[in-house]
């Protein structure tokens, strides 16, 4: 079990948990609703809707790391319309998050299941996440004009 990971470090491991190289096509850009649900010490769920472009594909299902914290998978499997996952996020000041994640894709539809294990304080905490996106259109809206 790793140590000192807070608690805001569940959700954004869950939103950048997807592996970091794929073989095949995996989703359509256009304008997705993306679900995100935590249930650990209290549970949290937040909807989006999100213009992916053909450029951000990569960078949706296949979790890049970013300023916040760097993840690594020595298992990654995305293939077939299959997602499964080993591995652990870090934040900067070194709090350390265990993950492992299943789920499905679809070049329309992503959903993943994780279990995220920690510890704060010296207290174990664990906590399961589901990720569920869905592509709404083939086209994003138009941006709102600049003030």
């Amino acid at each position: 079990m790793l140590r000192h990971a807070p608690l805001a470090l569940i959700p954004a491991v869950l939103l950048l948990a997807a592996p970091a190289a794929a073989q095949e096509q995996t989703i359509l850009p256009g304008y997705w609703d993306v679900t995100n649900k935590v249930s650990a010490i209290v549970s949290q769920t937040k909807t989006e809707k999100r213009c992916i472009t053909p450029a951000e594909v990569s960078k949706f299902v296949m979790g890049p790391s970013n300023r916040h914290y760097k993840c690594d998978y020595p298992t990654r499997v995305f293939k077939d319309g299959k997602i499964r996952l080993k591995g652990a996020c870090a934040t900067k000041n070194g709090s350390k998050a265990a993950l492992e994640a299943t789920g499905t894709y679809s070049p329309t539809t992503f959903t993943m299941n994780a279990k995220i294990s920690t510890t704060y304080a010296g207290v174990p905490l664990s906590a399961n996440a589901i990720t569920t996106a869905k592509r709404v259109s083939e086209t994003c809206p138009a941006a709102p004009p600049a003030s």
